[in-house]
């Protein structure tokens, strides 16, 4: 019985593959039973992980026999086109994508968070009461412009009724940190939001009220983000303020984070979502 199979089984092989050889494959490592079986998590989004599988026309190529080759040199160069013609059909194999996509550039990531973000945490320096002196924030709605023009530049709707606001116009520096939880790449990856590879922005710079000339921007961005604060009540006496970019911090990854040039940030085209 094993005798048959050794026969049968190259048969079976070569007549499925119809005369088609193997150009390149990829592989990757195991990790051994242990610690490091443990980081090859389902939801990684690491490069050693086989990415999703696509179809790959030249991954295989039809083959011939020596005798084919030899005969295309002597009919000429018109019989080895043909040849090759034959063999470019695509198959109907399929491989693992050897090669990502490009990651955007980190001035684009920051601009994809300023421009999706919802809102953010304002943090800045207390400036009343038994507590200043010391680190005050709260969260904040935050719009970087109208749903068709992303300045990169956070406006805000505050009111001096809120502690963190009338610090502010006490003591302007400040900074604001956006989350990447309010994007699809969580979604998309299965990845926690306080997960590192899920990237936060923070700006720091000065708080300023909004002068006149830009009041009507301003509206249109916070407005057209968040309908429902045209309802918020009146008599709170709201207004609007931006931040005055002086630093921009990305961190994507695991430790530390990356610095951006102001000017890099705000002439960056915001990354797809």
């Amino acid at each position: 019985m094993s005798a048959a199979w050794c026969w049968w089984l190259p048969a079976l092989l070569w007549g499925v593959a119809g005369g088609y050889v193997v150009l390149s494959s990829v592989s990757w490592p195991l990790p051994e039973a242990g610690g490091a079986a443990d980081e090859l998590h389902s939801s990684s989004t690491e490069e050693a992980l086989p990415g999703l599988l696509e179809e790959a026309g030249g991954l295989w190529k039809q083959s011939f026999p020596a005798s084919a080759y030899r005969e295309d040199a002597a009919l000429g160069p018109g019989a080895a086109a043909r040849r090759s013609e034959q063999g470019a059909a695509p198959s109907r194999m399929f491989s693992y994508r050897r090669q990502p996509a490009a990651p955007p550039g980190r001035a684009a990531t920051a601009r994809r968070l300023a421009r999706h973000g919802a809102w953010g945490f304002v943090a800045s320096r207390a400036a009343h009461g038994k507590i200043q002196g010391m680190p005050y924030g709260n969260l904040l709605p935050i719009s970087d412009g109208p749903v068709n023009n992303s300045t990169g530049i956070p406006f805000f709707y505050v009111t001096l009724k809120d502690n963190a606001v009338a610090d502010l116009l006490k003591d302007p520096v400040a900074s604001l940190t956006l989350p990447e939880s309010d994007g699809n790449f969580c979604r998309k990856n299965v990845v926690d939001p306080e997960d590192p590879r899920c990237a936060r922005l923070t700006l720091t710079g000065q708080m300023v009220t909004v002068p006149p000339e830009e009041t009507e921007f301003a509206k249109q961005a916070m407005f057209s983000r968040h309908p429902v604060i045209r309802k918020w009540p009146r008599s709170y006496e709201w207004f609007f303020m931006k931040m005055n970019i002086e630093h921009v911090w990305l961190q994507s990854w695991y430790g530390g984070v990356s610095t951006i040039a102001v000017e890099e940030y705000l002439k960056a085209v915001p990354s797809k979502a």
